[in-house]
């Protein structure tokens, strides 16, 4: 199989269904859905083995998942057959309480960075904004599987989780914004 087919040239691509301009919002949110992926895949090779193995098969797993809700999103046919559903989004926040236990409690906004796998796992979450926001104009204007939508909201809330355990791990603390003051606080202050 010969990896060019010359069949994009005229500024059109195929998806599920049809074919439609490179552009094409569709095509928009699924590549920037194989964007994060690539990150993630550059995430995955920062990582320690022996440190980092429990992030390494969720990430992963992510991976995977990610390839499935490009494939749903390129659907723009009638007999549609989605892969990411509402328990995809479910495992995610139950990830993401398990891995903030590992974190210090959350008092201000945080910078990116930090240590190279918590500034690698930030391009992932911003990206992962991107393609959400894509996901959202493509469920308005065109028929898709929304819980691509709920799965890349959640998604990005891992990222960030795992950025700042990805720090703790590395014994760095998180970059703190200190231009403003405690924005997050405990349910026991004032009590």
């Amino acid at each position: 199989m010969k990896i060019y087919t010359r069949t994009g040239d005229e500024g059109k691509t195929g998806v599920i269904g049809g074919r439609v301009p490179k552009d094409d919002i569709r095509v928009e949110a699924y590549g920037t859905v194989d964007e994060v992926n690539a990150f993630v895949g550059e995430a995955i090779v920062r990582m320690d083995a022996g440190l980092h193995a429990d992030l390494i098969r969720d990430l992963t797993e992510i991976q995977h998942e990610l390839f499935d809700a490009g494939g749903d999103l390129a659907q723009a046919g009638k007999n549609r057959q989605y892969k990411v559903t509402a328990s995809m989004v479910t495992r995610l926040e139950a990830w993401i309480d398990r891995y903030e236990r590992e974190c210090p409690a959350l008092e201000r906004f945080i910078l990116p960075g930090g240590s190279p796998l918590s500034s690698a796992l930030h391009v992932c979450r911003v990206l992962t904004r991107r393609a959400e926001r894509l996901v959202v104009t493509l469920c308005r204007e065109q028929e898709a599987n929304e819980e691509v939508r709920r799965y890349l909201n959640r998604l990005s809330d891992f990222f960030f989780t795992v950025a700042r355990v990805a720090n703790v791990r590395a014994g760095v603390p998180d970059v703190e914004y200190k231009r403003g003051g405690r924005v997050f606080h405990t349910d026991n202050e004032g009590k």
